[in-house]
């Protein structure tokens, strides 16, 4: 049987303005296995987790457990061993990534989420230092595919030398594996080879996004994605913090989309519709068949 991954590829479904939405993003350590709701299934108290999804609802922040490449079938462990934690908010000209330690994970839900979605991180942690973070997906209780395909490219990436590789619970698009997400800037990338996924860590650590792959950056949602991307294939450009969405409207038609250059100033109104990919095709695998919402940008017009 065909995976979801192997249709969507098929089909050439476009990966752009497919990104999980997340202003910023709380991931915690957690070895050992995951389920499909890990934050709910895995070794991590499911009390905690469940906090954690109440804390972040509306908040702009995402919640998803990392843990190391590698094997994961191990016990429980004794106590509480410190496990490291990472925040990341994801804006453009306003992105940061925190890091911390804690022993009890059940502390992480008295932060001020709210502040965290907006970009205010409340002296929480320290600054990250070093690599862009590399996430892949590879949580196969969820989708096969990602597991499949997204250990041996997490597994790739560590054993290249680069320092910040995790393999995470969730990034959304099971059918996009392998799925990774870069930090600080957020942006997404999908059906990535090793040689590709390189190539992105290596222009995040320069400042830069590759265009090739990218599903959008997170701190948008769909039509932002949509329209950021359409004007960096216009004009060629790969600085990370050089575009930002300035205003998003919807029109009759679905959205009408304002991008600002945040170096020179120019602006373009991007006209974003809603459509539907056809044929039917499963989302994830094992899932019946339907139609993926897709975002058909229609018109790009420099003001």
């Amino acid at each position: 049987m065909d995976t979801c991954t192997a249709l969507s590829r098929e089909l050439t479904e476009p990966l752009a303005a497919t990104a999980a939405t997340a202003a910023t993003w709380l991931l915690l350590e957690q070895p050992g296995p995951w389920g499909a709701k890990a934050l709910k299934e895995s070794h991590l108290d499911p009390e905690v987790g469940r906090a954690l999804d109440r804390a972040a609802d509306g908040t702009g922040v995402r919640v998803a457990l990392i843990r190391r490449p590698g094997r994961h079938a191990d016990p429980p462990s004794a106590g509480h061993p410190r496990r490291e934690v990472v925040v990341a908010h994801t804006a453009p000209g306003a992105s940061w990534v925190r890091r911390a330690t804690v022993a009890d994970p059940a502390e992480l839900a008295a932060l001020d989420f709210a502040a965290l979605g907006a970009g205010v991180h409340g002296s929480f942690g320290s600054d990250h230092h070093g690599d862009p973070l590399a996430l892949v997906c590879t949580n196969g209780r969820r989708d096969r595919c990602c597991a499949l395909l997204g250990r041996p490219l997490a597994a790739e990436l560590a054993a290249s030398g680069h320092s910040e590789v995790w393999e995470v619970t969730h990034l959304g698009g099971h059918r996009f594996s392998p799925t990774m997400l870069v930090l600080p800037y957020g942006y997404a990338y999908g059906r990535l080879s090793a040689a590709a996924a390189k190539e992105v860590l290596a222009g995040a650590a320069d400042g830069r996004m590759v265009q090739e792959g990218c599903r959008g950056r997170s701190c948008w949602d769909r039509p932002g994605q949509a329209a950021e991307l359409a004007v960096r294939r216009l004009i060629g450009e790969e600085r990370a913090d050089a575009l930002t969405v300035e205003r998003q409207q919807p029109s009759p038609e679905g959205w009408q989309v304002l991008v600002r250059h945040t170096g020179d100033g120019r602006t373009w109104d991007v006209e974003v519709a809603r459509g539907v990919s056809e044929p039917p095709r499963p989302e994830s695998c094992g899932k019946a068949p339907g139609t993926p919402v897709r975002m058909v940008v229609r018109t790009v017009a420099a003001r």
